[in-house]
């Protein structure tokens, strides 16, 4: 079954999740067979799909969750937008014809999914010596005495209200057994200059803190944002986020 923590907040995750950095797609359509259809798949709001037609001829971005198809981000009128096809599918049983498929990336989003399913479609659609990209984000970095205040409301006082499958993303997908050549990139940094409002907003998108709420009916935000006040100062600080991947690449046999 599918399990959706996000489309009652589908439009707050549109608004605060953070985008991708181009280096990522453009490292990844270097490695890439060719450019002619990438599947960004669980792609939520759309982020790493925008990033994908940049590059690639088509986007096929699918998601579960009807909410958040509704709300992805499509850049109404660019010739960008074109290129991307936003479609209601699960992972584990897309439209795609076989050996149809350059790339697949999966961004913060592989943890949900019925993994070992996943990873055999994907080898059904991928070309020969296609690549499919996984990977995911934890916690924010800004500074020694911010990441601490984060760190303490992540683990203390939301912890318990994290789905078990959480535990795949602190992991950074190291456990996971992952059927394809592996290749090995530098680490990749998502990056924003943001305000306070900006970073509440995003940690409310957070699945613990909307289990958190509703569980007791209060929003512990409200007391980390006290925290943070004293803290923050006035205007924007840099935000960071070191991104964990799996990349490889599908070959004749299974590894």
């Amino acid at each position: 079954m599918f399990k959706d923590y996000f489309s009652k907040q589908s439009t707050n995750y549109a608004t605060y999740r953070p985008y991708y950095p181009c280096e990522l797609f453009e490292i990844l359509a270097a490695k890439s067979p060719a450019r002619e259809l990438a599947w960004d798949c669980g792609t939520g709001n759309g982020q790493a799909a925008l990033g994908l037609a940049e590059l690639f001829d088509r986007v096929l971005a699918t998601d579960a969750s009807q909410s958040q198809i509704e709300n992805a981000k499509r850049s109404e009128g660019s010739e960008k937008a074109k290129r991307i096809e936003y479609r209601v599918a699960k992972a584990e049983s897309s439209p795609l014809e076989s050996e149809t498929v350059d790339l697949i990336t999966v961004a913060q989003a592989l943890h949900w999914f019925e993994i070992d399913t996943f990873f055999a479609e994907a080898r059904r659609v991928l070309k020969p010596e296609g690549i499919i990209a996984v990977w995911c984000y934890t916690l924010v970095e800004i500074s020694v005495e911010i990441d601490a205040v984060i760190n303490s409301f992540y683990f203390d006082t939301v912890g318990n209200y994290w789905p078990a499958e959480r535990g795949m993303v602190e992991d950074g997908y190291k456990s996971i057994n992952f059927p394809f050549l592996t290749l090995d990139l530098p680490t990749i940094y998502m990056k924003a200059e943001w305000n306070l409002e900006q970073l509440l907003g995003y940690i409310r998108t957070w699945s613990a803190v909307g289990n958190y709420i509703n569980d007791r009916g209060n929003d512990p935000v409200l007391q980390l944002q006290h925290q943070l006040e004293l803290l923050w100062g006035e205007g924007l600080c840099q935000v960071r986020w070191p991104l964990h991947m799996r990349v490889g690449r599908k070959t004749s046999s299974r590894l």
